[in-house]
């Protein structure tokens, strides 16, 4: 759920988180294809109850082929109103029989992945000590942030919601502005916000030595990547760090446990 100024940009938006939740099922080895619903509106006021159930009866009618779930700019609780509507809405609390909000499991996800980049640059995965610069402190990047902080790395983070910030500030993380984020010397850039934020203009900025965030279609376009690799950043692809949400929405669907 998201403000877009027109119809125009919101089914460009949708048709790629689309194609990177079909990479991320593929990858993750599930037996699922990819698909994602987009409300145009304003999460932190245009939400209600009836527009979720209006969501739930839209996805019904497509009788199984596309299930939704919770994302940006919507919770858990979103998902009990869709439900009510329709079977096809997964992600629902414990206490209704569901396996929680997928945010932790995405959030260690990165965190992992991580990890793993760093071993690769420098043969050790630990991240104590190290300068993790976060782009947004949504749900996703605040547990993210959580298992950086426990492993003693050094967090500096921006975004646009001043209570977002507050609790990253309770966390002991640095906070700048956020098109100043680009710019700060740090070991992992991790965009978890919105799309397109590597680009021509905000990749030579960068002073890390590894991008690896959880949020969605992170290159503006697919030869962004090829830039990063230029400029001797290592990549670590969004639909390979970042699939703990659908992950956790499969084994729902499935019956499996936490």
């Amino acid at each position: 759920m998201w403000p877009f100024a027109n119809e125009e940009e919101a089914i460009l938006d949708v048709l790629r988180l689309a194609r990177a939740m079909t990479y991320k099922s593929s990858l993750a080895g599930l037996n699922f294809g990819g698909g994602k619903a987009l409300i145009i509106g304003d999460p932190r006021k245009d939400k209600s109850e009836d527009l979720f159930r209006a969501h739930g009866r839209f996805v019904n009618t497509m009788s199984g082929r596309y299930i939704t779930t919770e994302d940006v700019g919507t919770v858990v609780e979103d998902v009990v109103h869709m439900r009510k509507e329709t079977q096809y809405a997964s992600g629902l609390p414990k206490t209704l029989g569901g396996l929680g909000g997928a945010e932790v499991i995405t959030g260690f996800g990165v965190y992992q992945g991580s990890k793993a980049c760093m071993k690769e640059i420098t043969g050790t995965d630990s991240l104590s000590g190290k300068t993790v610069a976060i782009q947004g402190f949504g749900k996703v990047a605040y547990h993210y942030a959580k298992h950086l902080q426990e492993e003693g790395a050094h967090i500096v983070t921006t975004d646009i919601n001043k209570q977002r910030t507050a609790e990253a500030i309770k966390m002991g993380a640095d906070i700048v502005e956020p098109d100043d984020i680009y710019d700060v010397e740090c070991d992992i850039f991790s965009p978890c916000a919105l799309g397109g934020t590597l680009n021509s203009d905000t990749i030579p900025r960068l002073k890390a030595s590894i991008v690896a965030g959880a949020a969605n279609n992170q290159l503006q376009e697919d030869h962004h990547c090829e830039e990063l690799q230029n400029a001797g950043i290592l990549y670590a692809p969004d639909y390979a760090i970042n699939p703990g949400g659908v992950i956790t929405v499969a084994c729902e669907i499935e019956g499996k446990s936490r």
